[in-house]
């Protein structure tokens, strides 16, 4: 059952189900958070941001094709869990946000928001105390195999995804039963939540784009996504069935999110990640975190913070995957003496004129700010394309220089982690990933002396 066509009271017996605070650490936006605090000792102010306690946070996914109830759910565990709800809707409407402004006025338009001001949005959200305290809940996000690439790239990961599913027949009847008070906003079902009043009665209309034709084109889009979104969530995605009263879906859901996954791996694994720019580690490195509970730790961290924050439990008991950093053999041995040896290391290689291409070819629209590839996701018109810009940083002169940087120091690194394996990271972001993960979860190949 939809929001659209659930009760608008959450049935009194849910109320055994406690409200609980939590306190996690959040590693994103560190140098915004150093812009807007100024501390007098930006070390200690990191190392003090970094031992906040994340593991016991919701932090969750909620997808869904039209009327499945999805928002129902997640306005419900966010009840229960104390947690935040994330729409597009309530992400475009944030006061005194240039970027929430561009955004609204963009799906004023378009009736969508372009894939990178949502990721934007969705971490500027995330970083805020609120869900840093209470955690989040994404209703409906992402809405497509690229918007769950791009989250996953910027360290934003779900601990649990559900997705609602029901007969296509069920979800269009339901759909067509849809009713709205044009004074409240508030909304009813013909069947399932007429409203008792005859004054209410009288005035609600029939919402647009709720007709059969409308509604089976909007599945046909959802399901073309959807298939291409679970190889994105691997271990942590359940699917539950929405063909049943709304009470038994919230429950199934709650108890779903309150599980905490363990690893698959056979051991604590410590991760080491090395390529050239563009080669894909930082995708890899999210993955990974994701799927084996790792503690993804970015590479902007000097040394100091570094070892502060390897030493720190959920590191220890858990294990890391650090990506970026050794950059050369000086790093690998301060780390070595530090004793913070990687059990496993894996080179991720992709042809020089592959990594051209990924990158010299990016170009961002500077009023949407969505990104594009002239090869790969071209501009749908000429007049955006007239007005892309490049970064300076994918321009081929400087991507030359540092994939020449990395390919001066690589061999000294491959010499040093002599139980390293190498990957071709020129193919499929989730083929590179079953790789690296059949390198983590099956014995090393023993070396030929």
């Amino acid at each position: 059952m939809d929001a659209t066509t659930a009760p608008h009271h959450i049935p009194p017996e849910m109320s055994q189900y406690g409200e609980e605070n939590h306190i996690f650490e959040i590693m994103q936006n560190m140098l915004e958070q150093l812009l807007i605090h100024q501390p007098k000792d930006p070390i200690l102010f990191m190392i003090n941001h970094l031992q906040l306690d994340n593991d016991n946070v919701p932090k969750i996914v909620i997808l869904g094709p039209p009327a499945s109830g999805k928002t129902t759910i997640a306005m419900w565990l966010c009840k229960h869990l104390n947690s935040n709800l994330l729409t597009v809707e309530n992400l475009i409407a944030k006061e005194f946000s240039s970027l929430a402004a561009a955004a609204r006025k963009h799906y004023q338009i378009n009736k969508r928001v372009p894939s990178m001001q949502l990721v934007r949005l969705i971490q500027d959200r995330v970083s805020e105390e609120d869900c840093v305290r209470r955690g989040w809940i994404l209703d409906g996000i992402p809405e497509t195999r690229e918007q769950a690439l791009m989250i996953q790239t910027v360290g934003i990961t779900p601990r649990h995804v559900i997705v609602l599913s029901a007969p296509d027949t069920v979800l269009i009847e339901r759909n067509l039963g849809k009713r709205i008070d044009p004074q409240t906003g508030e909304i009813y079902h013909t069947t399932f939540d007429w409203p008792s009043e005859s004054e209410i009665q009288d005035r609600l209309i029939v919402p647009v784009g709720i007709s059969e034709l409308e509604t089976a084109g909007k599945l046909l889009e959802y399901h073309r996504n959807i298939v291409r979104i679970f190889p994105s969530y691997p271990k942590i995605l359940k699917v539950i069935s929405a063909d049943q009263p709304c009470v038994d879906v919230f429950y199934q859901a709650l108890t779903y999110v309150q599980t905490n996954h363990r690893s698959n791996a056979p051991f604590t694994p410590r991760v080491l990640l090395c390529g050239p720019m563009g080669s894909g580690k930082s995708l890899q490195a999210a993955l990974l975190a994701q799927k084996y509970s790792l503690v993804n730790v970015p590479d902007s961290l000097i040394m100091k913070v570094l070892s502060e924050r390897l030493n720190q439990q959920d590191c220890i008991q858990k294990g890391w995957v650090l990506h970026g950093f050794p950059r050369d053999l000086d790093q690998a041995l301060m780390m070595d003496s530090l004793g913070y040896k990687p059990n496993r290391v894996f080179f991720l290689n992709v042809p020089f004129d592959s990594v051209l291409e990924r990158l010299t070819l990016r170009r961002t629209d500077p009023i949407t700010g969505e990104r594009y590839h002239l090869m790969y996701k071209p501009p749908p018109t000429t007049e955006i394309q007239d007005r892309l810009l490049q970064n300076p940083k994918d321009a081929e002169e400087h991507v030359k220089f540092k994939m020449d940087l990395f390919y001066r120091n690589a061999a000294e690194l491959e010499e040093f982690y002599g139980q390293a394996l190498t990957i071709n990271g020129d193919q499929d972001p989730y083929t590179v990933f079953e790789y690296i993960e059949s390198g983590i979860i099956n014995p090393l190949p023993q070396k030929v002396p």
